[in-house]
């Protein structure tokens, strides 16, 4: 596979990861990086921006919805999600609870650059730790 086709799969699947549909963009990543597709930087750089891109798309999504009184579980998130600001989408590279996150913080209208900024950094980190644990442990096998 060129590195070119690599790189262009592993951004749609770490895009749709990044929404409610399904991606599986860390399987995507973990293969191509085990087939020396392109360099681990390029990759890791690959998903992190596909993977920030459909979080955006989350936000957006939220900044549509209407607003609602939100029900006793929500509430939760909500003040969680108040009390740390933009900060707390470090965490949106979580299954599920991350996509909830993206669409909340576009629901509560969250500044722009903040809201991209800690999308990125914690989707960065994410990958970049998958990365280095799947060399790691290539290395101890080959």
């Amino acid at each position: 596979m060129s590195a070119s086709v690599a790189l262009a799969s592993l951004l749609g699947s770490s895009f749709l990861s990044a929404t409610l549909l399904p991606g599986n963009s860390e399987v995507v990543l973990v293969a191509l990086l085990s087939a020396g597709s392109a360099t681990p930087a390029a990759l890791v750089i690959t998903a992190s921006l596909g993977n920030t891109l459909g979080g955006v798309t989350n936000v957006i999504i939220g900044r549509f919805l209407p607003e609602l009184t939100p029900q006793r579980g929500l509430k939760l998130a909500l003040g969680g999600l108040k009390r740390f600001g933009p900060a707390a989408l470090l965490l949106s590279w979580l299954p599920v609870v991350g996509d909830l996150l993206c669409v909340l913080a576009g629901w509560l209208r969250m500044p722009w650059a903040l809201v991209v900024l800690f999308l990125c950094i914690g989707k960065t980190l994410r990958y970049t730790a998958l990365a280095v644990i799947t060399l790691k442990v290539g290395s101890w096998w080959g």
